[in-house]
């Protein structure tokens, strides 16, 4: 297990403005290959920067789900080939909650297989010109081998992690090309579809594994990947209102409906659907990535929707990483751009890969960088271990997200946690290192902190 340590502030240093309780501080700077290192509670004499991020707790906003990734087929795979010490090591610094783990609370699934597993498959795949609208043979397949597994073992380190099941494809003897890449889902096929989601929540179910939620299509306006689906907007709404959220209240399933899920470019999606008073009523909310568009979107989805959530569910770390640019830009644009625009999740891209970032469909992403990098019973720690580590660590699930200023050079947000604690990310985004005042209550506390550089303060 990797094991966390103290060391005196060199990038950020911090020091009392009155006698009061110093917050622990957890700093992430990479220039001096400091990774998500807890810092020294000495206080130094340090003038008190011209900045103030003054938090509020008076002022709350939405709850959080959790931080995480999604656990594909592949990262199942690598995990699985370690030796069980070793598999059980990297499972509990991942997801274990004590003070030597990150306490990764979210995991995202794809229902049938995404483009990084070995293989194309659905859970119920039939020879050419056969259908199966009463879905009896339906199967995990691929799935009770790997995934299964896998969760079994991690719900017994963190029995709280909560799920989200995404699909890529729908099998493809429903789709308009009968293949597992593109086409439309055929509308007579409807109905099956969502008899699919309830066998497989069920299927998971019968296997002791709760799916919180599901999304009704991974990128719904990207056919392009292997598997994937053309979904519209106008056929997602039919597909809720008059099969999907039917059939769940039929079933009596509890799992969450969200829509959308793709990119901050096109808020107009989730509105549309949301805007039709037939489809709404089944919908938990809509789900964003953000290799297209602007973070703020989402907010214009929650203005126009307030009484319905945002999840943020994906964004990838691109081969071989750069933890010097990789990190400063998901922590800026998702650990804290997300959930200042009303996420209740940040999930990263794939949770492992191996050195060849395999495995991936044909035609799916070779370039996918893993949060954790496997090889046999080594593990690398990547980019999007630490971005999640700089959250998941203190913003637990039920954590609500409080007011705090925005101030130019110093991106921050700010949360209450169930046992009453405050936590603080903050991030340097300017080019020069930056003194700041933090006020809470009646209390300030200075700091300064190195471009680039982050940290999360917790009182």
């Amino acid at each position: 297990m990797k094991k966390y340590f103290i060391l005196t502030l060199s990038c950020l240093c911090w020091g009392s403005l009155q006698a009061q309780k110093q917050p622990q501080v957890w700093l992430t700077d990479v220039k001096q290959n400091l990774l998500f290192v807890q810092q020294n509670n000495k206080a130094e004499n340090l003038a008190t920067g011209e900045n103030t991020i003054s938090i509020d707790p008076s002022k709350s906003y939405q709850s959080i789900d959790g931080f995480g990734y999604t656990l594909t087929g592949g990262s199942a795979q690598h995990l699985l080939a370690m030796e069980k010490s070793a598999r059980k090591a990297i499972l509990t610094e991942l997801f274990a909650t004590d003070q030597n783990n990150i306490g990764t609370s979210y995991l995202r699934l794809s229902i049938g297989a995404s483009d990084l597993n070995e293989q194309v498959f659905s859970y119920n795949d039939l020879p050419e010109g056969e259908t199966d609208l009463s879905m009896s043979k339906f199967d995990l397949g691929p799935d009770k081998k790997e995934i299964i597994p896998v969760l079994k073992e991690i719900l017994a380190i963190n029995p709280k992690v909560k799920l989200m099941g995404s699909p890529w494809s729908p099998p493809a003897w429903m789709k308009t090309n009968n293949a597992t890449k593109g086409g439309s889902l055929k509308p007579e096929f409807y109905d099956a579809y969502a008899l699919y989601f309830v066998k497989y929540i069920q299927a998971m179910k019968a296997n002791g594994i709760t799916i919180d939620a599901i999304t009704v299509q991974n990128e719904p306006l990207h056919p392009g990947n292997n598997p994937s689906l053309l979904m519209l907007a106008a056929d997602q709404a039919i597909f809720v209102k008059k099969h999907l959220g039917p059939v769940f209240k039929q079933h009596k399933i509890s799992t969450k409906i969200i829509v959308y899920d793709h990119n901050a470019d096109r808020p107009d999606y989730p509105i549309s659907i949301l805007d039709d008073k037939e489809a709404k009523p089944y919908i938990d909310g809509s789900a964003f990535h953000l290799y297209g568009g602007k973070i703020e979107a989402l907010s214009k989805v929650h203005e126009a929707h307030p009484d319905k959530n945002i999840y943020f569910t994906e964004q990838w770390v691109g081969a071989p990483g750069n933890m010097a640019g990789d990190f400063p830009f998901h922590v800026k644009h998702l650990i804290i751009g997300a959930t200042r625009n009303w996420a209740k999740t940040v999930l990263e891209w794939n949770l492992a890969a191996d050195g060849n970032y395999k495995p991936h469909t044909p035609g799916g992403c070779d370039r996918c960088l893993g949060a954790v990098t496997i090889e046999g019973n080594k593990v690398t720690r990547n980019p999007a271990y630490y971005i999640i580590a700089q959250a998941a660590k203190f913003v637990r699930p039920g954590s609500v997200r409080i007011a705090s200023n925005e101030i130019d050079g110093l991106a921050n947000v700010a949360f209450k946690t169930p046992e009453g604690k405050t936590v603080l990310i903050v991030l340097n985004v300017g080019k020069e290192q930056k003194a700041f005042t933090v006020a809470l209550k009646n209390e300030k506390t200075s700091y300064s902190l190195a471009p680039n550089a982050a940290a999360t303060l917790v009182w």
